[in-house]
């Protein structure tokens, strides 16, 4: 599945070019004229990335942008601003109110492209690592569960003495993670991938680009792109490190 992209400009050359231009590298694209609209676009298609103009009606690009800071669903939503605006001044309040990139107007396709692809992969790196975060709390929560242990555990021996504090360390299980790993292993047959795709994965996780894939497996970078973005679906992960990681540890590579 690729990810999407919101396009805020009150120019209609600018949205058509920005999305179609998106669209060809690969990401999908929606568009909307001004703050106003963008909100309702983001509170219903919750995108990866929004790139916005400033001077627009009824709600400018700063006040779209603070908007999305203070949403608690939206705070790491990263935000890139296009405009014509190119004073300090006007570059400033946007990193301020919390605009990751400013790209002045006119611009190259190419620094468009490179921008974009550098949040983005920021983003889900940043996506990624919250997931192990949250993993690794559930994993501990599940074993003090397990061993009937809390940590931390504050004793009071009586009303005369004074509290003691006490941590409990649980005792360390050497088969547990290999018996985790073994119930959750599962096979390109699990997947449902094609030959085609398994060989797109294989080169992904040494590290190949889509050009190098495609030398490899005589395909276009395009069409490798299309096999990368099926095998995104089919895993449920967010970008190539993911895709990587999830590969080795649940065997989907031959080793």
């Amino acid at each position: 599945m690729s990810l999407l992209i919101l396009v805020v400009d009150d120019d209609p050359a600018i949205r058509l070019l920005v999305s179609c231009s998106l669209k060809q590298w690969g990401y999908s694209a929606i568009a909307a004229e001004n703050g106003k609209e963008a909100q309702k676009q983001i509170e219903e298609c919750q995108p990866h990335l929004v790139i916005t103009d400033i001077s627009m009606p009824e709600m400018d690009g700063y006040e779209l942008i603070e908007w999305i800071r203070q949403h608690p669903t939206f705070r790491l939503l990263p935000v890139m601003f296009l405009t014509a605006r190119t004073d300090t001044e006007g570059r400033i309040r946007g990193y301020q109110v919390g605009g990751d990139a400013y790209l002045a107007k006119p611009f190259e396709l190419n620094e468009l492209y490179a921008v974009v692809r550098n949040l983005l992969e920021r983003s889900q790196l940043i996506s990624q690592l919250m997931q192990w975060e949250w993993r690794l709390r559930l994993q501990q929560q599940n074993m003090e569960q397990q061993q009937g242990k809390t940590y931390n555990t504050i004793h009071y021996p009586s009303s005369q003495e004074e509290p003691t504090i006490r941590v409990d360390t649980p005792r360390y299980n050497p088969y547990q993670h290999q018996q985790e790993r073994t119930t959750d292993t599962k096979t390109f047959d699990d997947f449902s991938l094609t030959k085609r795709e398994q060989a797109v994965l294989q080169l992904l996780v040494k590290g190949l680009s889509n050009s190098q894939i495609g030398s490899s497996l005589y395909l276009s970078p395009r069409t490798v792109e299309k096999y990368v973005s099926n095998l995104l679906c089919k895993t449920g992960t967010n970008n190539r490190v993911e895709l990587a990681c999830f590969a080795r540890e649940r065997h989907l590579i031959n080793s």
